[in-house]
């Protein structure tokens, strides 16, 4: 089956119970159309770049999931339909990577950046 990647971003007005929710639901969803979440994420409240239905905030969630084309179908659908979701993309990968996602790793495991020197 394909292997694809999910984030999709819910109200700011919701609690993290609300949020984790969704997550747990739109996997049912997918489960009952022959598909599996490998792995899910629940990044928490993020600021976006731009207002979004009046948000500025929102609660981001990240699925890997190994699903036929349909059950991926019905499951952005129902998204499209929910009052709570405000963004979603999902994008078709050849593979997961192993490990946690970028947004997750702490960001002292990100050793690209240099070394602050303080001010005179």
């Amino acid at each position: 089956m394909p292997l694809y990647e999910h984030v999709f971003i819910s109200r700011q007005d919701l609690s993290n119970a609300q949020a984790e929710g969704l997550v747990e639901h739109f996997s049912t969803v997918l489960s009952d159309n022959g598909g599996k979440v490998v792995e899910s994420e629940y990044w928490g409240v993020k600021t976006m770049a731009y207002k979004i239905n009046k948000n500025r905030k929102g609660h981001y969630a990240f699925l890997k999931t190994d699903a036929p084309s349909t059950a991926v179908q019905e499951m952005e659908r129902l998204m499209r339909l929910h009052d709570d979701v405000m963004r979603i993309l999902t994008i078709k990968v050849e593979e997961h990577e192993e490990g946690p996602s970028v947004q997750m790793q702490k960001k002292d495991d990100r050793g690209d950046r240099r070394e602050r020197r303080p001010r005179d």
